[in-house]
This record gives structure tokens, C-alpha cells and sequence, in this order.
């Protein structure tokens, strides 16, 4: 990931709680020298002393029969916003975006057997919605073995972690308040949430 000089994300803390608040990810491989992308969400766990993501694809997904092989790159991002130069105090200045994003690499490792599998999508209902474990647990077995067949599950431990948090960090406290104020008065939620980030930077 480029990452300019004053937008590091290096805490490493706060990226894993990134990952988890933003958890619908993108996951990336190679095959035959051409990326390939699936938007998935992820479980995302680091109780174990390792950063570990899982998630399933559908078994008709060519991307699933490639990501054992090869390193996956898996990006989460965040709330994200056009700023405009009208907030900067120089003439001189160009639009900008502001953004946050994670980048997790990692080999992935299928999980072949019904029991590993079934693990990791009650691990996601869990992650997810809590309450439909009760539905899920009632479900006649066929049908579960039935979903079973139709996905491939996976999991994949995080081998490096890199991050940016582009949030205006460049710009003096009176420019970012005034962003922070046109982000806020907006009617979209994302720039609002966008805001409460750089709020942070002051």
C-alpha cells in the first residue's frame, strides 16, 4: 500500500477494530495473471494470539478453487469523502479524497470437512446475528448439509497488515474544523461518518 508520510495507520490495535467494524471486505487473487475480486463478509478474530479472517465463498466461484495457492490481498475500507479546496485558507489548492482502508495479506486455507465448515458459518451467524443461531439450530440437517455443499469456507491467517488514514491530516486545525462542519451538515451518512474520523485528528 503507498502510504504518504503523515497518513500512516499504524496502530495496530486500531486496525483490527477497523477490520471488525468494516467488516464486508474485498478479497483479491491472481489466476492466470489477471486479479480477480469477490466481495465477501468476514469473521474477523485475533483471540488467539494471531489475526485469523474466514468467510466462504459460493462453491461455483472460480476464485475459490485459487486462493489456497496463492497470497490473497483482503481490503477493508471505511467511510470516505470528496473535499473540496473551498475549505483550505490557499487559492492555490486542488480537490482531494479522504478515506480510511486496511490491507490484510495473507495465504488462505480451505476447510474441507462438514465439521470445520459448519464451524466457521455458526462463527459467522454468531459474529453477524446472534439471535438467528436459534432458527439456524432448528433447520432440518439436510438442508444445513445442503448449504454445506454449496459453499467453500475458508480461513486465513493475516501475515502483514498495512493501513492509511487519509483524514486531512496535512491541513491546519481551522481547515479541517471547516470540513468537519460541511461533512456533518451533509444528508449523507458516510460523510458523516467521515467527519466524526477527522474530529479525531484535531
Amino acid at each position: 500500500m503507498y502510504t504518504p508520510k503523515g497518513f500512516e495507520f499504524d496502530n495496530e490495535a486500531d486496525k483490527i477494530a477497523f477490520m471488525k467494524q468494516y467488516s464486508f471486505a474485498t478479497i483479491i487473487n491472481a489466476i492466470n495473471g489477471v486479479p480477480v475480486a469477490t466481495q465477501l463478509p468476514f469473521v474477523v478474530d485475533d483471540s488467539a494470539g494471531k489475526l485469523l479472517i474466514s468467510s466462504h465463498f459460493a462453491l461455483a466461484n472460480e476464485q475459490a478453487g485459487n486462493i489456497g495457492e496463492n497470497t490473497s490481498l483482503v481490503i477493508f475500507t471505511g467511510p470516505h469523502g470528496y473535499i473540496s479546496p473551498s475549505h483550505y485558507d490557499k487559492w492555490e489548492s486542488v480537490p482531494t479524497w479522504d478515506y480510511m482502508a486496511v490491507h490484510a495479506y495473507g495465504k488462505a486455507r480451505i476447510v474441507h470437512d462438514e465439521s470445520g465448515k459448519m464451524k466457521i458459518l455458526e462463527q459467522m451467524i454468531g459474529y453477524y446475528e446472534q439471535d438467528y443461531l436459534k432458527q439456524w439450530n432448528d433447520l432440518p440437517e439436510k438442508y444445513k448439509k445442503g448449504m454445506l455443499r454449496g459453499i467453500v469456507a475458508f480461513e486465513l491467517e493475516v501475515t502483514n497488515l498495512q493501513g492509511q488514514k487519509k483524514l486531512s491530516q496535512n491541513k491546519s486545525s481551522e481547515e479541517r474544523k471547516r470540513i468537519i462542519a460541511h461533512l456533518k451538515d451533509s444528508n449523507d451518512p458516510v460523510e458523516n461518518s467521515l467527519a466524526a474520523y477527522i474530529q479525531k485528528t484535531l
